[in-house]
């Protein structure tokens, strides 16, 4: 059974940085997409970011160019979010999510399989 394991939210003023790790177990992810989405109070789950593992290549939300960045460990199965420049619009809790879809960009969080339950990132002004 694949597992997701969120790590790494918490407060940050305006400005600052954040990096989110998601530790996956139960499945062989070499040949997985790994995303991370983000919800806000009262706003639908969004996209942020995916990574395919085989490749390391990578996709960003308009939203974030720039300013995050998606990394994987292939060795320790974790996924990274490195946050920068962080705003308050980014205040969300955050989620990593991962498939088998062999397509790309994969984006859409209805083509995602399992989910983490999430971290929640503050960014205050």
């Amino acid at each position: 059974q694949v597992q997701l394991a969120e790590s790494g939210g918490g407060l940050v003023q305006a400005g600052g940085s954040l990096r989110l790790s998601c530790a996956a177990s139960g499945g062989t992810f070499s040949s997985y997409v790994m995303g991370w989405f983000r919800q806000a109070p009262g706003k639908e789950r969004e996209f942020v970011a995916a990574i395919k593992w085989s490749s390391s290549m990578t996709y960003y939300a308009d939203s974030v160019l720039g300013r995050i960045t998606i990394s994987g460990d292939n060795a320790e199965n974790t996924v990274y979010l490195q946050m920068n420049s962080l705003k308050p619009e980014d205040t969300a809790v955050y989620y990593c999510a991962t498939t088998r879809r062999a397509y790309w960009p994969i984006k859409r969080k209805s083509e995602y399989d399992y989910w983490g339950q999430g971290t929640q990132v503050t960014v205050s002004s």
